[in-house]
């Protein structure tokens, strides 16, 4: 025992004795690392899913992560956008695809 001011401590709760850690859990968030927080095209953020896809669950009845079935993808050009508002797009395209923002022929980056 520790003798604290008036008051008897059991031995090791003592102060400066911090508790004993039993266990521990973690918890993490991600982020895409992208040019800009929401796509040139639908305007929705990078960190969640396109209008159009399924991942929103309406369809299925079902959720899933953002980015599993609603990737980014960049161009050569370093434009990022989801991957269905891309492909939306270029097939829209008559003659030639370009990036819908800064009209360069859009060439997926590698």
């Amino acid at each position: 025992e520790v003798q604290v001011g008036d008051e008897q401590l059991p031995a090791g709760l003592h102060p400066g004795a911090g508790p004993e850690v039993r266990s521990w859990s973690g918890v993490a968030s991600w982020l895409w690392v992208a040019n800009d927080e929401n796509c040139g095209i639908c305007r929705m953020a990078f960190n969640g899913c396109c209008p159009d896809c399924e991942c929103g669950g309406a369809r299925h009845g079902t959720r899933s992560v953002p980015g599993d079935d609603c990737p980014l993808v960049w161009g050569q050009c370093s434009h990022c956008f989801h991957m269905h508002c891309i492909l939306k797009w270029l097939h829209s395209q008559q003659v030639q695809q370009h990036c819908p923002m800064c009209r360069q022929e859009w060439k997926f980056k590698e």
